[in-house]
């Protein structure tokens, strides 16, 4: 059981990284895809990859059952900028935690992930509306910075409706003229 949840585990990071970078490098910003997710071999964030594995989503989902939280994605969303719940700092106005705004770059690299783990997750059964899906699921839930959550959804719209070509030409755009 252990050896087969550590080959699955193993795969399917290795297998999602390869699939963001290659997003990244679609969307002109290779170097985001070389970082891209480098923590997730940490022992803090792998190990319990393994335990929790299952192959059709997250292991953090599981840990977070078991648990009552995810040590691993406590980890991970610390150190990993193109996730939303990184960008969070106490507010000098309300003196709590508030969501900030997110540069372009790593909403760009949030939208590759996003879409990369659509396709591990889905294989097969992917479409371009899933990603966009999944994130109207949680909208009503999630503590992401407005016009941060208006970009992504931008793009995961577009997506849906004008197919990866057309984001990603877009994204080339807006890198271009962030340079």
């Amino acid at each position: 059981m252990l050896c087969k949840n550590f080959c699955g585990h193993l795969k399917t990071v290795l297998q999602h990284r390869h699939q963001v970078f290659r997003h990244c490098v679609k969307a002109g910003i290779p170097m985001r895809g070389l970082l891209h997710d480098l923590s997730k071999f940490s022992p803090t964030e792998f190990i319990p990859g393994v335990i929790y594995y299952q192959g059709n989503r997250s292991p953090n989902e599981r840990e977070r059952e078991v648990d009552g939280y995810s040590r691993a994605w406590m980890h991970h969303k610390g150190r990993n900028r193109h996730h939303f719940e990184y960008w969070t700092d106490y507010s000098p106005e309300t003196k709590r935690l508030e969501p900030v705004k997110m540069p372009d770059i790593y909403i760009f690299e949030m939208f590759c992930d996003r879409v990369a783990a659509s396709k591990i997750y889905n294989k097969e059964k992917y479409n371009d509306s899933m990603p966009l899906e999944y994130f109207l699921r949680a909208k009503p839930k999630r503590v992401i910075e407005k016009t941060t959550a208006e970009k992504l959804e931008f793009l995961l719209t577009m997506l849906r409706d004008k197919g990866e070509a057309a984001t990603f030409r877009y994204i080339r755009r807006r890198v271009r003229k962030s340079r």
